[in-house]
């Protein structure tokens, strides 16, 4: 196989084509890029939950003397100083607790002023409304349940609270923002594949009479065909080095010169999980088109 002339053709067909091999390398690049942001996005749950559920804890509330005649679990009054004592070694006893730690109410007030300063009601509260509580570390944050059933009922208890519940709808918007961004690479994949094998149509019909005197002087099926897969997946690294391109861009001027500054509470992916997506795109971005071409050949190219 002469590799000039096999070179030579793709220049012709990608000339030929210009406006629709575009076409391709853009929506190529929006999939890819689409692909590996959501890759990404996953990976950024997925630290964000071992991050956080390893520092959440079990929050137990206890009773106090305003919460008799507004909560029905503290109906047999404030806890007691006995009742607090056994809770702590009962919890301090569960193979699942890993420490313990005891929260008064001047303290609880004082958090909720570093918290919640702003707020209008903040200016109403007075430490003695504030509860006491346990705040229980445990070694695997899924055994919630544990604790909940062994203290939700016990007296002096108001209410066992699982502080995972307030990151699973910030998680759950996270993961559904990655559905979507799935959801519209699937669309635009579908798109590129389909505007792939137009362009290897068209190419291929517009190269027929070269094609047909090939085949009359004894070229191969693979000789003829070629070109036109090599086309399409030129086509598709360029797509694929611009969704690198934008992979990158995100990472740095998105995440790691706004969104760490604006956003200190999460801890955010490296480039080290972006670096590791690249190779993967590029390996999409040329079999993807080159799959795609060999298939419209064989299915439309008459050789």
């Amino acid at each position: 196989m002469r590799a000039q002339f096999v070179l030579s053709e793709i220049g012709v067909g990608l000339r030929r084509n210009l406006t629709m091999t575009f076409a391709v390398i853009v929506s190529v690049a929006l999939s890819l890029a689409l692909f590996g942001g959501s890759l990404l996005m996953r990976e950024q749950v997925g630290t964000m939950k071992g991050y956080w559920y390893d520092k959440v804890n079990v929050s137990i509330y206890l009773c106090n003397k305003n919460d008799a005649e507004t909560q029905p679990a503290c109906a047999r009054g404030a806890v007691t100083e006995d009742q607090k004592k056994q809770i702590r070694a009962d919890l301090e006893q569960m193979p699942i607790v890993q420490n313990v730690q005891f929260e008064t109410t001047d303290e609880a007030y004082k958090h909720y002023k570093e918290q919640f300063g702003k707020s209008p009601i903040a200016s109403f509260l007075t430490p003695d409304q504030m509860q006491e509580s346990f705040r229980v570390k445990l070694r695997d944050p899924a055994k919630y349940q544990v604790v909940s059933s062994a203290f939700a009922q016990r007296a002096g208890v108001q209410e066992v609270e699982d502080q995972r519940k307030t990151l699973e709808p910030l998680l759950n918007l996270l993961n559904g923002m990655n559905i979507a961004a799935l959801g519209v690479m699937a669309l635009m994949l579908v798109v590129a594949l389909m505007l792939i094998v137009n362009t290897v149509r068209v190419s291929a019909f517009s190269r027929r009479r070269e094609t047909g005197i090939m085949r009359l002087v004894g070229a191969s099926s693979f000789y003829i065909q070629i070109p036109f897969i090599m086309e399409a997946a030129f086509a598709g690294l360029l797509g694929a080095g611009f969704a690198c391109v934008l992979l990158v861009g995100g990472q740095y001027f998105l995440v790691n010169n706004w969104l760490v500054h604006q956003i200190d509470v999460i801890q955010f992916i490296g480039w080290d999980a972006v670096l590791a997506k690249l190779p993967l795109v590029l390996a999409i971005g040329l079999l993807m088109p080159a799959l795609a071409a060999f298939v419209a050949l064989w299915r439309y190219l008459k050789v």
